[in-house]
């Protein structure tokens, strides 16, 4: 395993591989007889930090559930391939995870839930991403590397001092920092975070975006899934709108993100502010 440190050119700078991340070809998903996913066709390129936008509602938890493999697409021919990542479509979820780090308000629950409240502490949190569990469990093989990536992981998001702190005494930020870690363990290409600054206060959520700025700028590619303009970082050059299930826009950042379309996303008036390298919107009607 190689050390948990800033590449010598950055991944934002020069796409890292000729394999696209990210790949969906007419991708449907259908629950309740309905499609909440609607045909869903875009790329992404490993070192291409991307946003992924959207009101309420517009399949943005359906797409994660979709990456993540909980849920699966129409197959409208036997050949088809709606999905894939590293230009695979079929990969064991242990495998899978140790390629793709996930973060989302949703994980750090479950992980609370699977622990009986949060008696694991950091460190073991940080661990387990090595095994796609949601603890560390006496079967389970740690290895010296595992734990020496750890560790690094844990200096890189600097929690450090969470290493023995259960989760359970942590606040939500310190526990989405342990989440970080647990994601970059493993040395994945990518990390897909999902609303991640939910239930943060303000104070943490700005910490917060602050250690995904520099874990962007050390390489990692980043894919932000979010309804928050303010949140989209300034190495993030790609935006994806969803509407209703489907891609309303994609494109370059400074051309996607402007009052006109961002109105018709959201069927209200929206006005766009720039300050400095981050945007923000306010809605009018």
């Amino acid at each position: 395993m190689g050390p948990l440190q800033p590449e010598s050119t950055p991944q934002s700078a020069v796409f890292r591989s000729a394999v696209p991340l990210l790949t969906l070809q007419h991708a449907t998903v259908v629950r309740g007889g309905r499609a909440v996913l609607d045909d869903l066709t875009f790329e992404i390129k490993e070192g291409e930090h991307t946003a992924i936008l959207g009101p309420n509602g517009c399949g943005k938890s359906s797409l994660i559930r979709l990456v993540n493999k909980q849920d699966y697409p129409l197959l409208p021919r036997e050949d088809a391939r709606p999905v894939r990542i590293l230009d695979r479509d079929r990969w064991d979820l242990f495998e899978l995870r140790s390629h793709l780090g996930i973060v989302s308000a949703d994980l750090h629950q479950s992980i609370i839930v699977a622990n009986g409240g949060g008696r694991r502490n950091g460190r073991d949190l940080v661990l387990s991403g090595f095994f796609a569990s949601h603890g560390l469990f006496s079967h389970q093989r740690v290895t010296s590397a595992m734990a020496e990536r750890t560790d690094m992981a844990l200096a890189l998001v600097d929690a450090g001092h969470l290493a023995s702190k259960r989760i359970e005494e942590m606040s939500t930020g310190e526990a989405r920092r342990i989440l970080i870690a647990r994601a970059l363990a493993p040395d994945p290409r990518a990390l897909l975070l999902d609303e991640p600054t939910t239930g943060l206060d303000l104070v943490a959520r700005q910490h917060f975006l602050m250690m995904l700025q520099g874990i962007a700028q050390q390489g990692k590619t980043i894919l932000l899934v979010t309804h928050h303009i303010e949140e989209i970082l300034p190495q993030i050059q790609r935006v994806i709108l969803l509407k209703e299930g489907r891609v309303f826009l994609e494109g370059h950042k400074q051309e996607v993100l402007t009052s006109t379309h961002l109105s018709h996303l959201y069927g209200t008036k929206v006005v766009l502010h720039h300050q400095g390298d981050f945007f923000s919107a306010r809605c009018y009607g």
